[in-house]
């Protein structure tokens, strides 16, 4: 069985189908919000295992927008001549996920991790599909908000920077 990690690429190795230089830079986008998206579903079945009582319909709501997304994407990644990519067996989680509040940890870093590969998209995306990776951005921000309970200025940006934790802006 092949595990996953959260972002999609298989555990400990490169994955294939992403590099394989077929279709635009558009597909590869696409091919890797899907990714996300089968990765994003996984783990919520692990977040909504663990999650409060309180907490639950807001993961199962959080679980359905993301299944949604992903036939979004399979669609799309057809419409722009691919093969949709499958869902792999089982994904690696970035932690162990044995409370409520790891589950509300992990559900945070499910949205965050989905906010950087739509950052991607809408920069690879044209037209109709870059309007619904802005969308996508979005919602993943407004549901990372909500679990983790802060923002941060740019969604799916923030894991761009060369040292994790460096200011935004110049400090005066």
């Amino acid at each position: 069985m092949t595990t996953r990690t959260p972002q999609g690429v298989p555990n400990g190795e490169q994955d294939d189908r992403a590099d394989q230089g077929d279709g635009s830079a558009e597909l590869r986008a696409v091919q890797a919000a899907l990714r996300a998206e089968h990765a994003a579903v996984y783990g919520y079945g692990v977040v909504g295992g663990r999650i409060a009582d309180e907490r639950r319909a807001e993961a199962r709501t959080a679980h359905d927008a993301h299944r949604a997304r992903r036939d979004v994407w399979q669609r799309m990644a057809r419409d722009l001549g691919g093969a949709p990519q499958a869902a792999a067996a089982g994904y690696a989680l970035p932690f162990a996920v044995a409370d409520s509040d790891a589950a509300v940890r992990l559900a945070a870093e499910l949205e965050e991790r989905s906010a950087a590969v739509y950052a991607d998209l809408v920069r690879a995306g044209e037209g109709g599909r870059r309007a619904a990776a802005a969308e996508a951005l979005r919602e993943a921000a407004v549901r990372a908000v909500r679990w983790r309970g802060g923002s941060v200025a740019f969604p799916g940006l923030t894991e761009r920077s060369a040292e994790p934790g460096a200011p935004v802006a110049p400090q005066t």
